[in-house]
């Protein structure tokens, strides 16, 4: 089992639609990429702690690659609005990548420097780094989705990253339209 940290907006968005990738074999909702130990959600929430809410993917390498995460990771969110994805503003809700090797490292620059050669972003502001230290989230934000189908920013926010993994990519669900 290989882990890969991303963040792109809310996490019980990101977090829900890599749940859905074959492959996967467990989600978190943490933070990292700041300097206060062991951070709270509303510490996080009030930008003052310099985390992003993230999620640490536990995957099998030999089920799906880090560059199809990386493929479904670009495709949720927008990594061209700074501090920002859909409703949610602050520093909190950046765009990042966080590696967990030099490899990895590496892959996530090529592929962000490839999206912006091939013209599918213009003006990626995606962080790209090292992982320093992952803080896992208080229980009640692990798999907010799936615990809370009918909460009004789900069906707004998560649901549609829900569907459009479901519909290109290979997921848990079975559909296959597009294998990362």
């Amino acid at each position: 089992m290989k882990r890969a940290t991303f963040g792109g907006g809310c996490f019980w968005c990101v977090e829900a639609a890599m749940e859905q990738l074959e492959g996967v074999e467990s989600v978190t909702s943490g933070y990292a990429g700041g300097h206060t130990e062991n951070p709270t959600y509303r510490e996080v929430c009030s930008g003052r702690t310099g985390h992003a809410e993230v999620v640490q993917i536990e995957y099998d390498p030999d089920e799906i690659a880090y560059e199809d995460l990386l493929e479904v990771f670009f495709t949720i969110h927008d990594p061209t609005t700074l501090n920002r994805e859909g409703p949610d503003v602050g520093s909190q809700y950046r765009s990042a990548i966080y590696a967990h090797d030099d490899d990895q490292l590496e892959t996530a620059e090529a592929f962000a420097a490839a999206l912006e050669d091939e013209g599918l972003y213009e003006g990626i502001v995606t962080e790209i780094e090292p992982l320093e230290t992952f803080y896992e989230a208080e229980e009640k934000h692990q798999n907010y989705f799936e615990k809370n189908p009918n909460d009004a920013y789900c069906s707004m926010h998560a649901a549609p990253k829900v569907e459009k993994v479901r519909e290109k990519f290979t997921t848990t669900a079975g559909s296959e339209t597009t294998s990362p």
